[in-house]
């Protein structure tokens, strides 16, 4: 069975079309982020969101970390998948799941180091699926996301192994590596933003190998 694919970082109408044609399963749209590539406003997330046709995921990425602020955010734009890019700071996934019902929950995860199994674990019985990713939330200026650097595999292999929920693998994923961290990780899904670009636009052209990567 293949990996569903989450195109992330998507920009414009013309880059969330392209990316439903050529096979992906969920568009990432990203709001404002403390750092790193692809945010766009809430007014476009918006549009493209209402533009995804059924069954396409569209995933709002919020930096929002209290549920009150997270539903509003979500309510804001419209998207049918929340996924949240940091710890929660006030409230519970079962109190989001009330302030957002039918609205899918998935939980971001930066592999950093042997804690980020325990807290992944903990996590997935309570949202919808997990994210794996390779930023560090510990920095001063907090890396969520789009960093482009592969994290420790061999973590994430574990998380998928014993984790209750499905688990999307993203990190500096490519049309080169898919293979080896499919085979690596065995995950349900793979999420991409900077392995398919080419000077911050969609590149169909990587676009197109990454998808034969996988498929072929």
């Amino acid at each position: 069975m293949f990996p569903k694919i989450k195109i992330c970082c998507i920009s414009s109408l013309e880059e969330a079309h392209l990316a439903v044609q050529l096979g992906a399963s969920a568009l990432g749209l990203v709001a404002k982020m403390p750092s790193g590539p692809g945010p766009i406003s809430d007014e476009l997330i918006r549009e493209i969101a209402a533009a995804v046709p059924p069954p396409i995921a569209s995933f709002l990425l919020t930096s929002r970390t209290d549920i009150t602020g997270i539903a509003e955010h979500q309510r804001a734009v419209g998207t049918n998948t929340v996924q949240i890019v940091d710890a929660l700071s006030e409230g519970t996934y079962a109190q989001l799941r009330l302030a957002l019902p039918g609205i899918s929950i998935v939980q971001v995860i930066h592999v950093v180091d042997e804690k980020s199994v325990d807290e992944a674990l903990e996590i997935a019985p309570q949202v919808d699926a997990l994210l794996l990713d390779s930023g560090n939330p510990n920095l001063a200026v907090k890396e969520l996301g789009g960093t482009g650097r592969v994290h420790n595999w061999a973590l994430s292999r574990q998380i998928v192994e014993q984790s209750s929920k499905p688990v999307f693998l993203a990190g500096g994923l490519n049309a080169e590596n898919v293979k080896v961290a499919m085979d690596a990780v065995q995950p349900w899904g793979l999420d991409l933003c900077s392995g398919v670009r080419s000077n911050g636009n969609l590149d169909p052209v990587k676009l197109e190998a990454f998808f034969r990567a996988v498929y072929g």
